[in-house]
């Protein structure tokens, strides 16, 4: 069920407002579905608990089209809406990539494609190793990231050991290349979901699977060549 594809709806209406970055409109608008899913049903994280030791963390490693993202963070209390205004000024915190230092609830700074995974593999094991077992890590990337070498060395670390990890692969077929099999294949030793991008309760389904070993979520949405 898509909550969202009504235009009305006021988290497209907080979407309008962010302009200056349409080059990257359909990266941004390919996550919403997915990142209101993550925020409004499964992670343990609310503007109140930012800084909690154990929270959930989520990690946008499609950084370069933050524009969902941060219409989701205001639509959830993280951020005033009226920052959503003035994306990219000169006084704005909201830059186009996304900045921990400025923006609460961003927990890193990303928009170089390839690095986010390897981000989340460290944020996981930090977890394991204070103790954090209920505290989750996801991390959201595009299929066109995969391409990047540094994402197969994460996710066979993720696979060798066992990592509480799940990682969302927006599929809008923007790969140069494609992979044989199709995505859940690049996953050795990984479970997988693939889902309809837009439907909700699929996505909830999948992102709360639990499974003893890393997670791959496969959301797909319309193609981007289209």
């Amino acid at each position: 069920m898509n909550a969202l594809s009504a235009p009305t709806s006021p988290l497209h209406s907080l979407l309008s407002r962010i302009t200056g970055d349409a080059k990257h409109a359909p990266s941004a608008h390919s996550t919403l579905d997915v990142l209101w899913v993550l925020y409004d049903r499964v992670l343990r994280i609310t503007p109140g608990t930012v800084d909690e030791p154990d929270r959930d963390r989520f990690l946008l490693s499609k950084g370069h089209g933050p524009a969902a993202y941060y219409a989701v963070l205001a639509a959830k209390g993280f951020i005033p809406e009226e920052w959503l205004d003035s994306l990219g000024s000169w006084e704005s915190p909201l830059g186009h990539h996304p900045d921990r230092m400025l923006i609460p609830g961003v927990e890193v700074g990303t928009g170089s494609l390839g690095h986010g995974l390897g981000l989340a593999v460290g944020t996981a094991l930090g977890l394991r190793a204070q103790g954090f077992d209920r505290a989750r890590t996801f991390v959201l990337v595009g299929d066109a990231e995969l391409d990047e070498g540094s994402n197969h060395e994460a996710i066979a670390y993720a696979a060798a050991i066992a990592l509480p990890l799940t990682t969302v692969v927006i599929d809008n077929q923007s790969s140069t290349y494609g992979w044989p099999g199709g995505i859940p294949h690049r996953f050795p030793g990984w479970s997988a979901d693939v889902v309809d991008g837009r439907d909700h309760d699929q996505i909830e389904r999948a992102l709360r699977h639990r499974t003893g070993r890393p997670h791959l979520v496969v959301a797909t949405v319309e193609s981007k060549r289209g």
